[in-house]
């Protein structure tokens, strides 16, 4: 299977927001919620994908020829790669009824888990979400990070007693979910969290935690103050809010006001290995991916989570090996161009 075969078997059943475009750039699925584009008009997404693309590489050759090693340790876990599925919920509603949460979970959590890497999941309104998600990574061995809401302190407890029983090793919020419709007004009550509420969330975790949904080196203070052990920069893919600047524009800001005391992610129109290469050159960990895996799973099941998977890992290595990087902890703000003539800034 390759990755073109994804995408055509993809199309025949991943509608009918969702197009399976050639490149998963927002301008497509636009305005769609239920649907993988926006609340608004998407203009966010379309602006996520065009920020890493004006971002160009140093290219140099002279460097000493080795194979380039991708691993990264995540909370005690080597990964093959420095790239997760992000999470999602609710697949049948947004993408088709080829798949339920189940369905979707049992195929994507676990090969994540056989390519090396893993896979945040996602929760929505209905329970089976999380319940099928910490299911699908108790069976891969506690290879899955849970991601859930920004619920109540009820419906947190009820959840984390499934985020325990999984055996992951992190847990996640995509804080910035408050903003989705489908969760406004709606049971069980979810919004923002102020960092004293934030801090008892992370504590009742009993895991490090990951705080998705931040976009500002002030939100990332937030986060450290409440005792994350790290962050995702992210506006929910653009999903959630219209007029936003791009993950990639101020994850470099963020980066140095964190400066190594938790780890750093961030997701948002991250399509190639040359992408994940310019975010860890920006100050990033690692990255989450989250609309190609979807197409990935419907167009070729775990094979299809599996070729995608390679075919990132091996554009990373290759844009590495054409930079003279030899491990991630090489990478530096000194791979990326930054242009001096006026005629091309």
């Amino acid at each position: 299977m390759t990755y073109q075969d994804i995408l055509t078997n993809a199309r025949t059943c991943i509608g009918p927001h969702c197009k399976a475009c050639p490149v998963c750039n927002g301008r497509a699925c636009g305005a769609t919620m239920p649907g993988p584009g926006a609340k608004g008009v998407g203009d966010t997404a379309i602006r996520n994908y065009d920020a890493w693309k004006r971002i160009r590489i140093n290219m140099d050759t002279i460097a000493e020829n080795v194979q380039p090693d991708t691993s990264f340790d995540f909370f005690g876990h080597k990964m093959k790669y420095p790239f997760f599925a992000g999470p999602v919920g609710a697949v049948n509603l947004h993408y088709g009824d080829k798949l339920d949460d189940v369905g979707y979970n049992d195929i994507l959590v676990s090969a994540c888990a056989d390519a090396g890497i893993a896979a945040f999941t996602g929760d929505g309104t209905n329970p089976a979400v999380m319940e099928a998600a910490c299911k699908a990574i108790a069976a891969s061995g506690g290879i899955g990070i849970p991601t859930v809401k920004p619920w109540d302190v009820n419906t947190l407890k009820e959840k984390f007693a499934l985020v325990q029983s999984s055996g992951c090793f992190a847990v996640a919020m995509d804080i910035d979910a408050a903003g989705l419709p489908f969760l406004q007004n709606l049971q069980p009550p979810a919004g923002s969290k102020t960092v004293e509420e934030l801090a008892d969330v992370v504590r009742a975790a009993g895991k490090p935690f990951i705080v998705k949904g931040i976009m500002t080196a002030d939100g990332a203070k937030k986060a450290l103050e409440a005792g994350a052990a790290a962050i995702v920069v992210s506006n929910h893919g653009g999903r959630v809010l219209d007029q936003c600047p791009a993950s990639a524009e101020v994850l470099y800001d963020i980066a140095k006001v964190v400066n190594g005391r938790m780890k750093i992610f961030v997701d948002g129109g991250i399509r190639t290995g040359a992408d994940i290469f310019k975010a860890l050159c920006l100050g990033a960990d690692g990255v989450l991916i989250a609309r190609p895996y979807v197409t990935a799973v419907y167009g070729g099941g775990a094979e299809g989570v599996a070729v995608y998977t390679e075919k990132l890992g091996a554009e990373l290595v290759d844009t590495m090996k054409m930079c003279g990087a030899a491990r991630l902890s090489d990478l530096s703000e000194k791979f990326l161009y930054k242009p001096v003539n006026p005629y091309l800034a």
